[in-house]
């Protein structure tokens, strides 16, 4: 059976013991400021989802939409230098989540992958996050975003 993206986020929320109600918009949410623009919230609480290649690994890191990673820091949590951090191609995405950019949810992923999620993101009781599409975004409280991922909350981002 084949599944949409949206279903998938979905079944991979419920699963995880998680209420709440994947939005539909007609307008894009593929980038932090349109997500933020259609929910009417700082753009500092959009769980953004970007894919890292470190030493080969595809590596996901869930952070604040106002905020970028430091590539270094991002090493450092692994033991390797900022040459050995690039971000994840189109396709690599695709394969490492089952998402195409734009839409890579936290949750409900093709493969099992290392997730990290920036500290900075706690900022914010609330956040949200794509579901699978860059139409569709769901609630989640910080805390229940860090343990339905079984992330490591650490410090990558850049200049802070």
């Amino acid at each position: 059976m084949i599944v949409d993206a949206r279903t998938q986020v979905a079944h991979a929320l419920e699963a995880a013991g998680v209420e709440t109600e994947i939005i539909i918009f007609e307008d894009s949410t593929a980038t932090s400021q349109e997500a933020a623009d259609c929910l009417g919230v700082p753009v500092g609480a959009i769980a953004k989802s970007l894919c890292f290649m470190v030493v080969g690994e595809p590596i996901l890191v869930i952070a604040s939409g106002d905020t970028r990673i430091d590539d270094r820091k991002l090493g450092q949590e692994f033991g390797v230098s900022r040459k050995k951090v690039k971000i994840a191609t189109a396709d690599q995405v695709q394969a490492a989540t089952g998402f195409a950019p734009g839409g890579v949810a936290p949750v409900g992923h093709t493969s099992q992958l290392t997730i990290l999620v920036d500290q900075a993101l706690g900022r914010f009781d609330t956040v949200y996050a794509a579901a699978g599409t860059p139409h569709a975004v769901f609630e989640i409280a910080f805390k229940e975003l860090v343990r339905v991922t079984k992330a490591r909350v650490v410090d990558l981002t850049q200049g802070l």
